[in-house]
């Protein structure tokens, strides 16, 4: 074979380059690890050679590999067999299923083992739809295990659900005093309830075994296979540290680093993995930060293409559901939320906020800051004008995790700075049904205000934040497109809709942006990366409803057929 014929040619199809004018093509020609052509099906077939493998696309559409750009690889591995029980939806619909399947899980278990789960959701559990004042509760675990230690973790993963024993075992009482940022629900007695909140948390989940690197990195390495079966090749470990040692398994430890870490340097990373190293925990301090950036900083990758860390992550609030995040107008049952960092006041806690990400920021790292809340955004968007004012960096791409509900000012705020949003439209879709009645219609349907961020000039990522959902990117462009519920269908906050092309950015093109990789990824050109992901239909055109039945057929890695789908005729 000659040192210019192509590798790989895919031809007859619909390509989505995705590059700066949306460009459709037919063919793109592939070379060792790089593409090397893109244009029509005649000038691209002229190329090819005696070894070169020829697919006949039949029609299908090429896109560049997906980047889900806030994906908690290991932390996903984890919550899977036989790591953890799935109490999701739809897989249980009650707290009753809850309980049969930890009844299940006990008579499997060894005496006094801990029984972990994850994924369960208030918002569709039937006891708690038909009674609003129901809520899950210790005794609800302690009636099928009252010697084993049960942790539950909501699909938010910011509230777990216990039981007695897991209370005893971890000495929380009546007298036990939450960490910063956390909340124990009691009962009108002053019991735990069996509800853990934010940083509370971590008062149970650093009491559960922790994996081992093995284990961690086999966990990894499925996380991978599944993402190369949805045509995703690129994601960011949106933080790991000695922030996230008391995370469930330590889903956000550094062990989680090291494993990845192995496995590059092995050649056994099959994904282009971006890390947000987590200095500080939800509830920390500016000392967190310090401490955590002297002990993790800027550890050394054998491929920077393969794994790189690229910023810090740091946690503002909590999440909207659990009326934690930190809000200017009440919720509908009242409570504003709070900043989830160290201090007596919000005036207080604000100034700390400031002072970490002013740290991070003149650390030279890029800032992803989990927010959620109008107010606690705010707050985040002039903490980072505030810190590159002190110490100007022209190019740092800081960015808001999540930003439910951002505003108009911080978002002209960060498309002035080339700053960025992360947002989480399949968590939209999830939870849209649910959000009316803890911030009422007007914010409920204005939440993820995709359109108007686009409009306002920012860079929209958009991710999974899986284990939260899963890495499903063709529900978020349909999420992204209809602004529909998941459980009624009905349209929530239809105004925020964007088209296919904006969509298909979020998860490629921006992403790439955010990696500080926009020159050798994110979009189907000549001398970019070969990571590409076939799907088994035409793209353009297709009814919005549509996209979540289409498969990804062909997903390529760095010039290497990594999944094909079994009878998709391209095997």
């Amino acid at each position: 074979m000659s040192d210019s014929t192509p590798t790989l040619l895919l031809t007859g199809g619909q390509v989505l380059t995705v590059d700066a004018g949306f460009t459709v093509a037919e063919a793109v020609a592939v070379r060792g690890r790089d593409i090397v052509a893109v244009g029509s099906d005649a000038e691209l077939r002229a190329l090819a050679g005696p070894g070169t493998r020829v697919v006949e696309l039949g029609g299908r559409t090429v896109l560049p590999g997906i980047n889900d750009s806030h994906l908690h690889g290991a932390a996903y591995g984890m919550t899977k067999p036989p790591f953890a029980l799935d109490v999701g939806h739809p897989a249980v619909g009650s707290i009753a299923d809850v309980a049969a399947a930890v009844r299940r899980a006990v008579a499997a278990a060894r005496p006094g083992e801990w029984i972990v789960g994850l994924g369960w959701d208030a918002g569709y559990l039937a006891e708690c739809l038909t009674d609003p004042h129901r809520f899950p509760h210790r005794r609800d675990l302690d009636a099928v295990a009252p010697d084993h230690p049960v942790c539950l973790t909501d699909f938010s993963a910011h509230m777990v659900w216990v039981n007695s024993a897991a209370l005893r075992v971890c000495g929380i009482d009546a007298g036990s005093t939450p960490p910063p940022g956390g909340v124990i629900d009691v009962d009108p007695d002053g019991r735990p309830s069996g509800i853990l909140r934010e940083a509370a948390q971590g008062l149970v989940e650093a009491a559960l075994p922790s994996p081992t690197v093995v284990q961690r990195r086999q966990a990894i390495q499925n996380v991978v296979r599944e993402l190369h079966s949805r045509g995703i090749t690129s994601y960011t470990e949106p933080g790991l540290g000695p922030g996230g040692a008391t995370t469930l398994f330590g889903g956000l430890s550094t062990d989680n680093w090291t494993a990845y870490a192995e496995l590059a340097a092995e050649g056994q990373l099959e994904a282009r993995v971006s890390v947000l190293l987590l200095p500080a925990p939800m509830g920390g301090s500016a000392d967190d930060v310090r401490k955590g950036l002297a002990e993790l900083r800027h550890p050394g990758s054998a491929d920077p293409r393969r794994l790189r860390a690229i910023g810090v992550k740091i946690f503002a609030d909590g999440v909207p559901p659990n009326r934690t995040a930190w809000m200017s107008e009440p919720y509908a049952d009242g409570g504003l939320g709070a900043l989830c960092v160290h201090g007596d006041t919000p005036a207080l806690q604000a100034d700390e906020l400031r002072e970490m990400i002013r740290l991070a920021h003149e650390g030279g790292f890029q800032l992803g800051v989990h927010v959620t809340g109008d107010r606690a955004i705010d707050t985040v968007v002039d903490a980072f004008l505030a810190a590159d004012a002190s110490a100007p960096r022209p190019d740092a791409r800081h960015y808001v995790i999540h930003g439910d509900f951002i505003g108009a000012g911080s978002l002209a705020k960060l498309a002035a700075h080339g700053y960025g949003v992360n947002m989480n439209p399949a968590i939209k879709w999830t939870i849209s049904d649910l959000m009316d009645e803890v911030v009422g219609p007007r914010r409920s349907a204005y939440q993820w205000p995709v359109r108007s961020a686009v409009e306002a000039g920012v860079t929209v990522c958009a991710s999974s934040d899986a284990p939260v959902t899963q890495p499903d990117w063709r529900q978020g462009v349909a999420a992204m497109l209809l602004r529909e519920s998941k459980a009624s269908g009905r349209p929530s906050g239809p105004e925020q809709c964007v088209d296919l092309a904006e969509a298909l950015r979020a998860y490629t093109a921006n992403p790439a942006r955010q990696d500080f990789a926009e020159d050798w990824k994110g979009s189907v050109e000549p001398g970019k990366v070969a990571d590409l992901c076939v799907l088994d239909r035409p793209l353009l055109g297709l009814d919005p409803h549509e996209i979540t039945d289409v498969e990804v057929d062909l997903t390529v890695f760095d010039g290497r057929v990594v999944h094909e789908r079994w009878g998709s005729h391209l095997v």
